[in-house]
């Protein structure tokens, strides 16, 4: 038996203390905007269906969408599909073991931070 003293661990997780590093908070969002696209697939795929129909539906379908909180919902599914997918872009990179070490793995959880919010800025207002 050694002698070492036993570290304490927490008797708790507080979620609201934790300090996560912009990598963990990359992989988080990650997992957030795809469970969040997934919950919103049948809303997508009702609207499409809707849009594809007839003349009238595509009509309803039209308005459904001109009004501005799902102009506001789809703006966040936008978010969440260019967030995940410049996400998956760097996960496949780090699969292959580039920029796994600290300063290259901040540098490119800030250049998906960037990209997404500018591609939602520009594909939102082209869309908006």
């Amino acid at each position: 038996m050694s002698s070492a003293p036993a570290r304490q661990r927490p008797k708790h997780l507080n979620l609201f203390q934790i300090r996560l590093p912009l990598p963990g908070i990359i992989s988080i969002l990650h997992r957030v905007s795809g469970a969040g696209l997934f919950l919103m697939l049948p809303f997508l795929l009702y609207l499409l269906h809707q849009s594809l129909r007839s003349e009238d539906t595509f009509a309803v379908a039209a308005s459904v969408v001109g009004h501005p909180l799902i102009k506001l919902l789809l703006l966040g599914l936008l978010w969440a599909f260019l967030h995940h997918f410049c996400a998956g872009i760097r996960y496949l990179v780090l699969d292959m073991h580039v920029g796994t070490d600290l300063p290259s793995a901040r540098a490119t959880s800030m250049a998906v931070v960037g990209a997404s919010l500018f591609l939602t800025v520009v594909f939102g207002v082209w869309l908006w």
